[in-house]
C-alpha cells in the first residue's frame, strides 16, 4: 500500500474513490503538487515554468547551465528564492549575459532554447566511455527505489545521474525536462562531475533532453520508455548511446551499442 501523502513534501493529500472489480472504496492518498517558478537573471525576466516545488535552487542552476547561460556554479553571485518560493532571483558574477527571449515553459514536452539542440550545434562527444547492460539495469532499479514521490502518489518523473558505483544525484519533477535540469544543477552545486557518467530517466527521451545530456557530457542516456526519431539522429551525430525500455531482463539499444560492448 502506498504511503499517505499528508506529510510527503511535493504531494498534497486527497481522498479519492478506488474501484477494484465491482467494488468501490474511499482511499486517503495524494496528488503531485504543481507550482509556478519565475526565474530572473540580473533583474531581467528569463523564464516562467510549471514545476514541482522541490530542489528549486538546483532547478534554477541546472536550467541556466543547460541553456548555456553559465558554465559553472561559480558564475552565480547570488541565488535567492522569495518567501513563497515562486520567484528565483539570480545575480551573475558577470554583467553581460546574453539572455534569450523570455520563455514560458509548461510541464509538457517543451524544453528551453530548442533551436540550439535541433541544429546539432554540439560537436560529437569525444569519449571512450563504456559500460555494461548489467550496470544500466542496476541503475534503473536504483532509480525506481529513489522515486519517492512516484512510489507514493505517481504522476511525477524521475531522473538520476549514476556510474558503476551507483546513484550520485536524483531528482523528481512533474516535468521530464525539469527533472534533468535538477540533476544538472544539483551536480553543479555539489561539485559532482557529470562527464562520462550515465543519465537515466523515467520518461520519454526527447531531443531537448538529449541536448541537455550532451551539454553535461553524458555518453549514455537510458529510459524506461522510448526515444524520439530526432533523438536517435542526434545521438548518432553526437556519439551517444541511447537505451530505451530498460525493464527486468532486457532493454533496447538504439544507438552507440559499442558503449555497451555490442558489436556493429
Amino acid at each position: 500500500m502506498a504511503p499517505k501523502a499528508d506529510a510527503l513534501a511535493g504531494a498534497l493529500p486527497i481522498t479519492y474513490q478506488l474501484i477494484e472489480g465491482d467494488q468501490a472504496r474511499q482511499v486517503e492518498g495524494g496528488v503531485i503538487d504543481e507550482s509556478l517558478l519565475s526565474i530572473y537573471v540580473n533583474g531581467e525576466s528569463l523564464a516562467t515554468m510549471m514545476c514541482s516545488p522541490l530542489q528549486l535552487e538546483a532547478l534554477t542552476v541546472g536550467f541556466l547551465y543547460n541553456e548555456g547561460l553559465i558554465d559553472s556554479a561559480a558564475e552565480i553571485g547570488l541565488l535567492q528564492l522569495n518567501q513563497t518560493r515562486s520567484v528565483a532571483d539570480v545575480i551573475l558574477t558577470r554583467d553581460d549575459p546574453q539572455l534569450p527571449r523570455r520563455m514560458i515553459l509548461t510541464t509538457g514536452c517543451g524544453g528551453g532554447v530548442t533551436g540550439q539542440v535541433l541544429s546539432q550545434s554540439y560537436p560529437a562527444l569525444e569519449s571512450g566511455f563504456v559500460t555494461t547492460p548489467a550496470v544500466i539495469s542496476k541503475l534503473m532499479r536504483q532509480l525506481q527505489g529513489a522515486a519517492r514521490l512516484y512510489n507514493a502518489v505517481r504522476g511525477v518523473h524521475t531522473a538520476v545521474l549514476g556510474d558503476e558505483t551507483g546513484l550520485l544525484v536524483s531528482a523528481e519533477d512533474v516535468g521530464r525536462h525539469n527533472a534533468v535540469d535538477k540533476v544538472a544543477g544539483q551536480a553543479l552545486l555539489d561539485s559532482i562531475a557529470t562527464r562520462d557518467r550515465i543519465l537515466l530517466t523515467s520518461g520519454r527521451i526527447s531531443s531537448e533532453m538529449l541536448g541537455k545530456a550532451r551539454r553535461m557530457g553524458l555518453p549514455v542516456v537510458a529510459s524506461r520508455t522510448a526515444p524520439t526519431s530526432i533523438t536517435v539522429e542526434l545521438a548518432e551525430a553526437w556519439k551517444l548511446c541511447v537505451i530505451g525500455y530498460v525493464r527486468q531482463g532486457g532493454m533496447r539499444v538504439y544507438t552507440g551499442g559499442w558503449r555497451l560492448g555490442l558489436a556493429g
